[in-house]
């Protein structure tokens, strides 16, 4: 826990993007800052932020996610003002901590996006946090942070309408059969046998499957990156409908459980790379929403942000 006194505020902490096609290089300079990638690389992801339109609706998405709990919890408490920080893009983590410090903020209760913690989704979120703070001295605010909810009851029901809503656009004579693949990101083995990731996803996903009708199901992974020699999680979202299609199936339903809102590695590793994978492969493609606004995700998020003001 953080110094003592009341919660005062929400702080809110998401991964930024670029809003438009003159941010992307800006972003992903910021991104990539220190890190050795390869011109190719680099160009291939810009193309990809060109083939969903130029930029990516996460920041806006993040934007109307905290608003809805804000509105939440001004209905039924308790009544606290909600902040946005990004760490990549605007409004960046520093500048909406001297922004809350300059509003009186002194406890905030916070709230990383990412429902499966490892060192890029949770102590990358942590460190600008406590840097700005360490920056902004003895008037900066406090942040305690809510507990893991990867297998949360209200993220799993959110979880289970979007996907259940997903199968339910497959045609009828085939929906009994279709195979539902869970996806995330991946990340380097050691990395997520140090953090837990990998066995939070196989757990998030193994509850989501229990409240659907039984059916197969798989995890995959997309966005791979870093050096080809370096062990990552594995399959690939590719090579997994390869694997599927050998099986005989004719339709899967991809549930992007690893990811809370559309962004690039929805929107084009699933919704483009993945779809165009299976549709040269003669297979039914059928992907879920995100967890997003869904109300039960909302609720959770209240409910959440209720067990650290209580325990303070």
């Amino acid at each position: 826990m953080g110094e003592a006194g009341p919660h005062d505020s929400i702080l809110v902490l998401a991964f930024g993007g670029p809003e438009r096609p003159e941010d992307v290089r800006p972003f992903l300079d910021h991104v990539l800052e220190g890190k050795p990638i390869p011109k190719e690389r680099y160009e291939e992801v810009v193309r990809h932020y060109e083939e969903v339109g130029g930029g990516s609706p996460l920041n806006r998405l993040t934007l109307e996610q905290a608003a809805a709990l804000r509105d939440l919890l001004a209905r039924e408490g308790p009544p606290l003002p909600v902040y946005v920080g990004m760490r990549h893009w605007d409004p960046f983590i520093a500048d909406t901590l001297a922004t809350m410090s300059r509003a009186g903020m002194r406890r905030a209760v916070g709230l990383v996006l990412a429902a499966h913690r490892c060192d890029a989704s949770w102590d990358a979120y942590l460190r600008p946090v406590d840097e700005a703070r360490k920056r902004l001295g003895p008037e900066a605010p406090a942040v305690d942070y809510v507990a893991p909810w990867s297998d949360h009851p209200l993220f799993i029901e959110a979880l289970r309408d979007r996907t259940s809503d997903a199968i339910e656009t497959v045609p009828a004579a085939r929906r009994p059969d279709a195979r539902l693949v869970f996806t995330a990101h991946s990340i380097p083995i050691a990395m997520a046998e140090r953090s837990g990731y990998a066995s939070s996803l196989k757990r998030t996903a193994t509850l989501l499957a229990g409240r659907l009708e039984p059916r197969p199901w798989s995890l995959a992974f997309t966005s791979r990156s870093g050096r080809p020699s370096d062990p990552w999680l594995e399959p690939d979202i590719g090579d997994a409908l390869r694997a599927l299609k050998g099986e005989g199936a004719r339709d899967v339903v991809v549930s992007p459980i690893g990811f809370v809102s559309d962004h690039v590695e929805v929107l084009y590793d699933l919704d483009i790379a993945a779809r165009r994978a299976a549709d040269d492969l003669g297979i039914g493609f059928f992907r879920a929403p995100t967890a997003g606004d869904h109300p039960s995700f909302t609720r959770m998020l209240a409910a959440l942000v209720r067990e650290v003001v209580a325990r303070a």
